[in-house]
């Protein structure tokens, strides 16, 4: 089947919600993805944080064979014998008591937000930050502080409120007693690769404390290992340092490796205000997803990939702030494999010509080239990317 008859039959039966590259692609190897004519595409995306493995990865391929043999869903009114060692994995390294699972990272949020609303009881003010991306379901749109997301569906979930970003006036100016909780990025995604201040997330930790109210933590992109930490707030809180560690987290993206798989993680407290039969899922934690999960943590920590991811992250940026000097290029930033590069023009069209000459990225927030390559990237596939991109950048005209 052809590009052309693909874009036919989805222009005729498919919602068109998404604005696709023009490519059609057909298989992925390593770091690399493969469209039907064969032509590689170096994936600086992962599929927007999915993939941090890349494709085909033999072990993830030999587990999956032997798990498909096996029924591929469980309702979770019985047991299976992965989701509970898959709790213990993501308790362990977070530092928190407990773990439920979802299918994504919006259906993660949205279990956040009503995790919190029961813990605090009658109050149920939550506090987020502008220019966060939380998801699209109306929870979770009601704490994205993006007009352009929010405005077509209002009025949302009322009781959201929003703070400027790493503002820590603003901050203590609205959290007043009756929040229930703050919902924060320790680094914004969509909203342009922005990471939190340790002052800011110190701070907003002590007011939840001081306040009966919790801290929310939305990793769903930079947390499991994506900034070389198990999670990014590790760089202000250790597993073992619970005076500083979230309530909840909300998490997602690798964690299935392409398998829809998502996880909310809470201290005890939260999770005692929830009752039997008041939250639930269909899919969520199936045996099929759990193990290949389980098989990713083993991958990452045999090969000692956390280590990996911020030798490479340094290198990547370390390239990437040598484009610094040309004069379209505002501002690099971002961890580990979490980086961007703030243009003063705008970005898609950028995105358009990488990708004509081989390389996957994207644009977001306007003028932002946004990158999470597969964590099995090589420096020598960055010195690649790096040469096109300043060839093209060098093109551009402010």
């Amino acid at each position: 089947m052809q590009l052309a008859h693909v874009k036919e039959l989805e222009k005729k039966y498919l919602l068109g919600t998404y604005a696709r590259y023009e490519v059609l692609i057909d298989r992925g190897s390593g770091a690399y993805l493969i469209d039907k004519s064969n032509k590689r595409y170096l994936d600086l995306l992962a599929g927007i944080g999915v993939n941090s493995l890349g494709y085909n990865h033999p072990r993830i391929k030999q587990v999956l064979r032997k798990q498909i043999k096996k029924p591929l869903h469980i309702s979770n009114l019985m047991y299976h014998e992965y989701q509970g060692r898959l709790a213990e994995k993501l308790c362990e390294i977070s530092g928190l008591d407990r773990a439920f699972f979802t299918n994504s990272g919006t259906e993660s949020v949205e279990g956040c937000l009503k995790f919190a609303r029961a813990y605090a009881k009658p109050k149920f003010r939550i506090l987020s930050l502008d220019q966060s991306f939380h998801g699209r379901t109306f929870g979770a749109l009601s704490a994205t502080g993006q007009k352009e997301y929010r405005d077509p569906f209002e009025p949302l979930v009322p009781g959201f409120e929003f703070i400027g970003f790493n503002d820590v006036e603003d901050l203590q100016k609205k959290f007043t007693d009756d929040v229930c909780a703050i919902m924060i990025e320790t680094i914004q995604g969509e909203g342009g690769i922005r990471p939190i201040s340790e002052q800011f997330y110190r701070r907003a930790r002590e007011l939840a404390t001081e306040k009966g109210a919790l801290l929310i933590v939305d990793e769903i992109q930079c947390g499991l290992g994506r900034t070389g930490h198990w999670f990014a707030f590790h760089q202000f809180a250790s597993p073992t340092d619970k005076t500083m560690l979230p309530d909840i987290v909300a998490s997602a993206k690798p964690l299935g490796l392409g398998i829809p798989l998502g996880a909310i993680l809470l201290r005890e407290k939260v999770a005692a205000a929830i009752q039997v039969g008041q939250h639930g899922t269909t899919f969520g934690g199936g045996p099929l997803a759990c193990r290949a999960s389980l098989e990713y943590f083993k991958i990452l920590e045999e090969g000692n990939l956390l280590e990996r991811v911020r030798i490479v992250g340094c290198y990547f940026k370390k390239r990437l702030e040598e484009l610094k000097d040309l004069p379209v290029v505002k501002e690099v930033r971002g961890e580990g494999l979490m980086l961007a590069v703030e243009l003063k023009v705008p970005g898609k069209e950028i995105v358009k010509q990488l990708l004509a000459q081989g390389f996957i990225l994207n644009c977001t927030h306007e003028t932002v080239l946004r990158m999470l390559p597969p964590f099995i990237i090589t420096e020598k596939q960055i010195d690649k990317f790096i040469l096109a991109l300043k060839q093209v950048l060098e093109a551009q005209r402010v």
